[in-house]
């Protein structure tokens, strides 16, 4: 006799664990299928939680090396234990993964341990078991993206999961792809004293960010030691004695240059994950990435079946796969669930932070609308000036006829934190007129989010 559930969830990431938690409260009876020995997938075991682990971390030890003597603090030099390093790394992913495990259990979902795969109308294959259901959602996630004839070891030539691991700080790091988990990678270790390369196909870093941002980020991590090459390609990477020799193209043709690494982290993107899951046989249809196709309603083309987060289309984000999660597990149980794509934040860990939400003026440009642009710098904003932290600027867009707010895009301290007041007054359909009239706390970094909506259509009070 085969498991009986309303739902069953295969991948417990933050969409899966999200949409089986939800669908619980909503009062179906559901299991979740998770073949690694923690839950939480990608991002509590090897990606956002240990990175901010390490970022935080990192920060803290630049503070002390950097910032402290110019605030009268005298505490020496300061010498990085790799090993507690890393120790504190995983307490945070021990403290998260667990804290997912409590859910589990609070909520009565089983977890169903092994690799899930889709048998035929209602049945996921686990092992010896069959679970009967009649929901199955497929949230496994993505993998790591991987470059033709470079083979990851994990060592030397690490991926995303490998850069978490290092058992010393590498003296050369370079980095493959300026996204953002490359630049926030490198920014960790660069700043406990690796010297930090940066080789990207396109001849920007961040693409589809802001460019305005993109080139003032570009400007501070340079002046934080980070090098470019721009508009080139990794072709090689050679083992040798001495460490690695790396092959280095134009992007557009050309004679190839050799540069020396003691790792190589491949920072080349994620693409969806889908082995195993026997999508053919089940007659699940996938595009040409390889992601699962759905409908608005997170509907695959075989009844019963659905799919969210990074399987599917859209940005690899793990808040837009829960917000996926949650509203798919409120259509199951009967109600009105849905995401406004229009406003899901991303947000860049690197000191500064960079966040944005809503269209780019290249965006804007490209399709024809007119507006309006405010920005404000964080060089007059008090707080900024009294903590030294004054780098970067609130931008904000709003529509040039009815004052919507299109896009806001920030770059400074606490930017992550600051974007969630753009994203609420977005959802909310407010134009820069709204933010302007808003009271906020005084001093506060957001206050420069209040100025900059001045500036859309007046002029900011302390400019």
């Amino acid at each position: 006799m085969a498991d009986q559930f309303d739902l069953v969830v295969i991948g417990a990431g933050p969409g899966g664990y999200e949409c089986a938690i939800k669908a619980a409260q909503l009062g179906l009876s559901v299991a979740c299928v998770e073949k690694n020995p923690t839950l939480g997938g990608t991002c509590l075991n090897v990606g956002c939680i240990p990175s901010k682990a390490l970022l935080h971390a990192s920060e803290l030890f630049a503070e002390v090396t950097h910032a402290f003597p110019g605030m009268g603090i005298e505490v020496g030099t300061p010498k990085i234990n790799i090993k507690q390093f890393l120790a504190f790394k995983d307490e945070a992913v021990d403290g998260n993964t667990k804290g997912i495990e409590f859910l589990f259990k609070k909520n009565k979902i089983e977890w169903v341990k092994g690799e899930g795969s889709v048998v035929g109308t209602g049945k996921v294959k686990v092992g010896t078991r069959t679970l009967e259901a009649k929901h199955i959602v497929i949230a496994t996630g993505s993998d790591v993206a991987r470059l033709p004839g470079i083979e990851i070891d994990e060592k030397q030539i690490v991926s995303s999961t490998g850069a978490l691991l290092l058992d010393k700080v590498p003296e050369r790091l370079l980095v493959i792809g300026g996204g953002v988990i490359g630049l926030e990678l490198g920014s960790v270790w660069g700043r406990l004293g690796a010297k930090v390369q940066v080789v990207e196909f396109l001849d920007a870093i961040l693409p589809g960010m802001d460019g305005e941002v993109v080139k003032n980020f570009t400007r501070i991590l340079k002046k934080q030691g980070f090098d470019f090459k721009l508009g080139s390609k990794v072709t090689k990477v050679e083992k040798t004695k001495a460490g690695l020799k790396v092959s280095v193209e134009p992007a557009a043709g050309g004679a190839a240059t050799v540069l020396e690494a003691d790792v190589v982290l491949v920072a080349v993107g994620r693409m969806a994950f889908t082995k195993g899951l026997g999508l053919e046989a089940a007659g699940i249809a996938t595009d040409k990435r390889g992601r699962v196709v759905v409908d608005a309603a997170y509907q695959t083309n075989v009844a019963g079946v659905y799919a969210i987060g990074d399987v599917i289309a859209g940005p690899m984000l793990a808040h837009k796969a829960m917000e996926e999660g949650v509203a798919l597990a409120e259509r199951l149980a009967g109600h009105y669930g849905a995401v406004n794509y229009d406003v899901i934040p991303g947000v860049v860990y690197t000191s500064p932070e960079v966040a944005s939400v809503g269209k780019t003026e290249e965006a804007l440009k490209a399709e024809g609308v007119d507006y309006n642009v405010g920005k404000f710098p964080f060089t007059a904003n008090g707080r900024a000036k009294a903590n030294k932290t004054t780098e970067g600027f609130v931008k904000i867009i709003a529509d040039k006829v009815t004052d919507r707010v299109l896009g806001v895009h920030i770059i400074g301290t606490n930017a992550g934190e600051l974007i969630q007041e753009a994203v609420i007054a977005m959802e909310f359909a407010g134009s820069s007129e709204d933010i302007a009239r808003m009271c906020f706390a005084h001093p506060t970094l957001s206050e420069a989010v209040k100025e900059a909506a001045l500036a859309v259509t007046g002029s900011p009070i302390h400019m």
